[in-house]
């Protein structure tokens, strides 16, 4: 007979638990949830007080008969689920599927895998927490009556295979709305003023005396800035104001799983899943604590560990134990941040992403520990007798580097690490200024930006919209669905001009610049648009923040015991679905089209719309039998899409000119651009546009093509089959529609039919 079985939901976090707890104890896991709603039909009893009609997985039932068999034979089962809502949820189906006896079945917590935690936890073991199982069963619940209903409506009225969720959905509108404030906005030009300057006593003495400051007014237009210069050029500048105060700078908060998404994505270029997945692992293998949390509390343990740190290696000034509040409206997921299980670990073994998001981790939570910053902050005002405004120069010196002595936190608008110190020369009220340069540069005011997975997690914790499990799948979601995509923007290429004042004399030149580039950024596709819509004026409760909110506090008092779960769902499902039959019945069914205008050469109607598999543009109406169908770029949508934009789309495939004889053509296909040359395509490369790219452009690239497969082939023998190519990752071995690897250190063209059939029986077939 077993003594104890442990059930955990990973194999990993299995492994790590059954090392600590050793030979008296089983561990096994159950892969995730067990069971879910049943598929066929609803899987809700709608009439009976929305009773769930719960099944086990196909792909789970060889588990559960495992699991079943294990715990039959054990004389004590721990339920040992992660802590928060979907870690009781599945420890209540476990228990109810595996039919376990309350009289041996206990349910143990713990935030992190380590040996005190786990051994504490089956010192104090509970009951399974029924309102934490209730509010996740609520959840699970009305997000399926939600998508249940909402998905044939969109069938219907939009297209096939799309899909509406109470959370997701939201999420798309904050992406939807951010496009069109973009698309919206009217950039305006202004010039702004710098000047550099360099008191009077210290001329040609201290090297890097001189100061740049920045004019405390825009100018709308180059004539106003060029009298500004004007007036200047005989103006006497001297310093108007000093005023020195010292500051404090106070440390970051330790992570919640919004503010670790958030800064991964800043510091290591992390997705949000990817964070999430990273995170998890580091959790399983015992390193950090519980990855999904909205609080930021720690244990008295790892303060007085962080102190133990701090003072030994920075010394007693450095040190300032702090224990912060939780800022989230209904935070109580987890009992702590998100930080190291040990504060000595200050480096871990394993992938180069875990080390940085561990690092990151440790860092943060160590700077929550220490003494502030000190800074001494220098703003001074230097003014000129002929000018009513002023110049700003603004500078800081660290006194004391307190935290900053491990941690700098990034911020969207900059994520580089840090301040840059600038240190000014010392000045007082009177000196004498002497101008070196004054210049006005043409700028451009910019659209907001668009939202980041990092910046869309934190304005949907500001509306509280979701919690820190339902971050990452809502945006994992929205890409799988396709109504939105990532993407990078190159931005927009202008002409500025720069007028400048130095000596006596003011010049003026252009140059170029680019404003308004983006990376990784969200974009809404033309069907996550329409969904928005249609959904926006159909159903504006399920689309409305603030109702979407307070849905989540509803889940939140249910966790706390103070709302029956069912009588939740009743409340938000009637009107609901009363709105769903009308929707059914009266709304038509919704389309994306617009009319950009004539083409010039055809005279027929330029159209922009949604087609069956993606947007297109056409030029001629739907019954014209000679139109012409294209479709948009990836970025482009319906609603902004020019006359110019859709035309340009017309121009391939393009005739370059020929080459040895043959057409050299240029055209875009399902695997991206392309430059055809008799019957050989070949790929252009990243940054080259086949609208523009020239004859020559293509002839080097099809010279390189045809020199790759003029390599390409090493060495075969025929009658086995086999042959030795080079391959885009060098030479390998193709058999019988299989690739294999050629063993490193070993020369292609030496090998023998003997020696790759050994190579090809030993396996090593490359992944494709």
């Amino acid at each position: 007979m077993v003594e104890n079985l442990v059930i955990v939901e990973s194999p990993a976090k299995a492994k790590t638990i059954e090392k600590i707890l050793g030979k008296d104890y089983t561990v096994r896991s159950s892969f995730g949830h067990i069971r879910d709603l049943a598929k066929k039909n609803l899987g809700i009893d709608i009439e009976h007080g929305f009773i769930p009609q719960y099944e086990v997985s196909p792909d789970k039932k060889k588990v559960v008969s495992e699991l079943k068999a294990a715990s039959d034979k054990a004389s004590t089962v721990w339920l040992a689920s992660d802590e928060d809502r979907e870690g009781e949820a599945i420890a209540w189906h476990l228990r109810e599927t595996l039919g376990l006896d309350s009289s041996k079945t206990k349910r143990i917590v713990f935030h992190e895998i380590t040996k005190d935690a786990i051994l504490h936890a089956i010192d104090t073991p509970r009951d399974v927490d029924m309102n934490l199982v209730m509010a996740q069963q609520a959840r699970r619940v009305l997000d399926r009556l939600v998508g249940f209903e909402l998905s044939p409506i969109l069938w219907k009225k939009i297209k096939p295979s799309l899909s509406a969720g109470r959370v997701q959905s939201v999420a798309l509108r904050l992406v939807v709305e951010r496009e069109r404030e973009i698309n919206e906005f009217q950039s305006k030009p202004y010039y702004r003023v710098e000047g550099v300057f360099v008191p009077e006593a210290l001329k040609g003495g201290k090297k890097n005396a001189a100061v740049t400051g920045v004019l405390d007014r825009r100018f709308d237009s180059a004539a106003e800035a060029e009298a500004f210069l004007e007036q200047c050029r005989d103006s006497v500048f001297t310093v108007s104001h000093v005023e020195k105060k010292e500051v404090s700078r106070c440390p970051a908060p330790p992570f919640t799983t919004s503010s670790l998404q958030q800064e991964a994505a800043r510091k290591c270029g992390f997705s949000v899943s990817q964070t999430m997945s990273i995170a998890q692992h580091l959790y399983e293998s015992g390193l950090i604590t519980y990855m999904r949390t909205d609080s930021t509390t720690l244990s008295k343990l790892a303060i007085a560990a962080a102190k133990g740190w701090i003072t030994e290696n920075f010394g007693a000034q450095y040190h300032k134990a702090r224990q912060y509040k939780t800022g989230v409206k209904g935070a109580q997921e987890a009992h702590e941040a998100i930080r190291p299980t040990n504060m000595a670990n200050t480096d871990i073994s394993g992938t180069a992403a875990e080390k940085k998001l561990y690092s990151l981790i440790w860092k943060r939570t160590v700077a929550s520990q220490m003494a502030d910053a000190k800074l001494e902050k220098t703003d001074i005002k230097i003014g000129g007798d002929r000018i009513s405004e002023h110049f700003d120069v603004t500078g800081s010196t660290v006194l004391f580097d307190g935290f900053l002595k491990v941690y700098i936190e990034s911020t969207d608008d900059d994520a580089a690490a840090g301040d840059e110190e600038r240190i000014l020369p010392p000045l007082g009220a009177g000196d004498v200024m002497l101008r070196e340069s004054i210049t006005a540069s043409e700028k451009y005011t910019v659209h907001p930006p668009r939202y980041s997975e990092a910046s869309l997690v934190k304005k949907m914790e500001e509306l509280g919209i979701g919690r820190p499990s339902t971050y990452a799948p809502t945006i994992s979601t929205l890409h799988q669905r396709g109504y939105i995509l990532r993407q990078d923007r190159k931005g927009e290429e202008r002409t500025v001009s720069v007028i400048t004042l130095k000596g006596g004399e003011i010049t003026r030149k252009d140059k170029k610049e680019v404003t308004g580039s983006e990376k990784a950024r969200l974009c809404p596709e033309d069907i996550g648009i329409l969904v928005t819509d249609f959904l926006e004026k159909t159903f504006p409760a399920i689309m409305d923040y603030g109702f979407t909110a307070m849905v989540e506090t509803d889940f939140d008092k249910i966790a706390a015991g103070k709302l029956t779960w069912n009588k939740t769902v009743a409340d938000f499902y009637r009107p609901f679905h009363e709105k769903v039959e009308e929707t059914m019945k009266e709304s038509a069914p919704m389309k994306s089209r617009k009319v950009l205008g004539t083409d010039p050469v055809s005279g027929k109607t330029v159209i922009a719309r949604m087609g069956r598999y993606g947007s297109v543009v056409q030029i001629g109406e739907d019954d014209d039998p000679q139109k012409k169908i294209t479709g948009l770029e990836k970025g482009q949508l319906i609603e902004s899409v020019t006359l110019e934009d859709a035309l340009r789309l017309f121009i391939l495939p393009r005739t370059l000119g020929e080459y040895q004889g043959q057409e050299v053509s240029c055209s875009k296909g399902k695997y991206g651009p392309y430059v055809k040359y008799g019957k050989s395509y070949v790929s252009l490369k990243r940054g080259q546009d086949p609208y523009t790219i020239t004859l020559d452009a293509a002839v080097k690239l099809i010279e390189e093509h045809e020199a790759q497969q003029k390599n390409k082939d090493i060495k075969s023998f025929p009658d086995a089959d086999i042959f030795i190519l080079n391959g885009r990752y060098g030479p390998y071995i193709k058999h019988a529609g299989g690739n294999y690897k050629i063993p490193k250190g070993t020369d292609p063209t030496s090998l023998t039919e003997e020696e790759c059939l050994s190579i090809i029986s030993a396996g090593g077939k490359k992944k494709k």
